[in-house]
């Protein structure tokens, strides 16, 4: 996944997949050449690892776009985890997984969310609701997984700067 400037003055729907794509590509650029240890090594305050960012993002690119918006079923490795018994599964079950199968994992869901929502409507309402039986439009879906993604990369800077020193983008 190649990580690309959006354009400067784009029609809305293509700035908004060029902004959630550049930010997909992100986690990817900051756990390029690590291995298994270094990737599931979390930072003295905090237990939050690469490793766990890579599959918690694969998990909110499903859990968005196939399930809440689509109304699919869970797929796995989302549909046999334990959520009851570990609320933060994907975040913690990451460190055993392995590195390529992970970028993988995060890669294909990505892959799965910009094929689902090709040439669909910005005010397309998901099939699933929230709590108060609303839905969502997939502008505003979007925009959450840009917030989501962007969010984390943060986090994946501070981390990758403890494992090795690296900084930027």
């Amino acid at each position: 996944m190649d990580r690309t400037d959006p354009q400067l003055a784009a029609n809305e729907r293509s700035t908004l997949l060029e902004f959630l794509d550049f930010h997909r590509a992100t986690p990817l650029i900051k756990t390029d050449g690590l291995n298994a240890a270094q990737l599931s090594q979390p930072i003295a305050t905090s237990t939050l690892t690469l490793s766990g960012l890579l599959k918690h993002l694969a998990l909110v690119e499903d859990d968005w776009i196939q399930s809440r918006f689509l109304g699919l079923p869970e797929q796995e490795p989302w549909a046999s985890a334990p959520w009851d018994d570990d609320r933060d599964w994907e975040f913690h079950s990451a460190q055993h997984d392995d590195p390529t199968e992970l970028r993988n994992l995060y890669r294909a869901a990505c892959e799965r969310s910009r094929r689902a929502v090709a040439g669909i409507d910005l005010d397309t309402l998901s099939v699933g609701v929230n709590r108060d039986g609303q839905r969502w439009n997939l502008r505003w879906i979007l925009l959450h997984l840009i917030e989501e993604a962007a969010r984390h990369n943060g986090h994946a800077d501070l981390l990758r700067e403890a494992i090795d020193g690296a900084v930027g983008e």
